[in-house]
């Protein structure tokens, strides 16, 4: 399956233009490993505190008994395993974050204050530093302690009750949607906190819901609502505010998605269709009139469609400049051109798998690229070297392993 694509190897020596940042990562599962994961592949140092026994929850997300969420979201990381429930384990953890420029973490509101570990204390210790506190409703309001898993946020947020068709249930996304673009607000977050302590000096508290990520992403629904007392409906794969666009089946199974949004993409579309009459059609001659007839112009590409295996129609439309692409899946994509040429998808040596297909570095800077340098680590494979780097010696090590504070 990945045979045609790129083979890279990790480049251990690299750096990027976050070299020297050291992040320390208290969070577990997708919306912290996905912050550390952006900053990780630009240089900064992550060093992901694991409890010693379970690792993080990332690691148990398992396809065939391998960790393939954790292989793709913890390379360039860290491991260290430290039971900081332990008074001994929370003076490491203290040293430690004295270290440090960022700390990423995604407790329920409250904890890191009960276990002595405050924005106020560890700014007075450590002024610069950049607190990212992700949860699923915030630090504040009346849902500040309730369960903030993806899933009830994807709901509530308005994504859900837009997703699916008119004639079926809401559908939640099959992927940790609301966590992943919480994980890119978090990123550029701690970028602009940090280009602020670069500045100044000073630190501060970014407080990061999984819930506001998702909501800003449905684009003016607060204001459509406001202005014509309605709610966007289900439509499946078709647009509110443009017609047609929509997936269409082909002769051959396969799938092909198409979006005339545009005046001029619409008339090349009715042209490739044999359906010229249609620009001057009072019923489709503007995309406003084409939203109110959606139904019956659907009807008309989708006919048109299915009389072509999906190559002939790919053809057929990029001929003619007309917007129309493949729906690929997991298997398409390690087959396609576009994908090998690009190499967004590479394979990495694994020693569970011989090779391990993943995302390459998303973002291409000319002068200061990102790189993976390292495999994602195993539980605690680097808890001596960066004790040591604390001060630690050999013997405390060894005291500290056999009282379960480290691993």
């Amino acid at each position: 399956m990945t045979e045609h694509l790129h083979r890279h190897e990790y480049q251990p020596g690299a750096d990027g233009p976050l070299v020297g940042v050291r992040v320390i990562d208290l969070s577990r599962l997708v919306a912290g490993n996905m912050v550390t994961h952006v900053l990780a592949d630009f240089g900064a140092e992550i060093i992901k505190v694991e409890d010693p026994v379970r690792g993080d929850d990332l690691r148990h997300w398992q396809v065939n008994g391998i960790s393939t969420f954790w292989k793709v979201y913890a390379r360039n990381k860290r491991s260290l395993a430290l039971d900081y429930r332990q008074p001994e384990g929370l003076a490491v953890l203290q040293d430690l974050l004295a270290s440090a420029q960022v700390l990423v973490e995604n407790f329920i509101p409250g904890k890191l204050e009960r276990i002595g570990l405050g924005p106020a204390t560890l700014l007075a210790r450590t002024p610069a530093l950049v607190i990212a506190r992700i949860s699923g409703w915030g630090q504040t309001g009346p849902l500040r302690n309730q369960p903030g898993f993806g899933s009830l946020v994807e709901a509530m947020s308005g994504f859900a009750s837009m997703n699916g068709f008119a004639d079926r249930p809401p559908v939640l996304p099959p992927l940790a949607l609301a966590d992943m673009i919480t994980g890119l607000y978090g990123a550029t977050s701690i970028m602009v906190a940090l280009r602020h302590a670069e500045r100044t000096g000073e630190g501060q508290v970014i407080d990061l819901s999984l819930f506001e990520p998702m909501l800003s992403i449905l684009g003016p629904e607060a204001a459509n609502h406001a202005l014509t007392g309605a709610v966007t409906p289900r439509l499946g794969s078709r647009s509110s505010i443009s017609a047609p666009r929509s997936v269409y089946a082909c002769s051959d199974g396969a799938f092909v998605a198409m979006s005339a949004s545009m005046q001029g993409m619409a008339e090349r579309l009715f042209r490739v269709i044999g359906r010229e009459d249609l620009i001057t059609d009072p019923r489709f001659s503007t995309n406003t009139l084409r939203i109110q007839n959606n139904d019956t112009l659907d009807a008309i590409v989708a006919d048109f469609m299915r009389q072509r295996t999906r190559p002939e129609n790919l053809t057929l439309f990029a001929a003619a400049n007309v917007t129309v692409g493949p729906v690929c899946d997991a298997a398409d994509l390690a087959h396609d051109p576009y994908v090998i040429e690009r190499e967004s998808l590479i394979t990495l040596p694994d020693a569970e798998m011989g090779e391990l297909p993943m995302h390459n570095v998303v973002g291409r800077l000319s002068r200061t690229p990102g790189t993976i340098r390292t495999p994602a680590p195993a539980l605690g494979e680097h808890t001596d070297a960066i004790l040591a780097g604390l001060g630690h010696d050999a013997p405390t090590l060894a005291r500290l392993r056999q009282d379960g504070v480290i691993r």
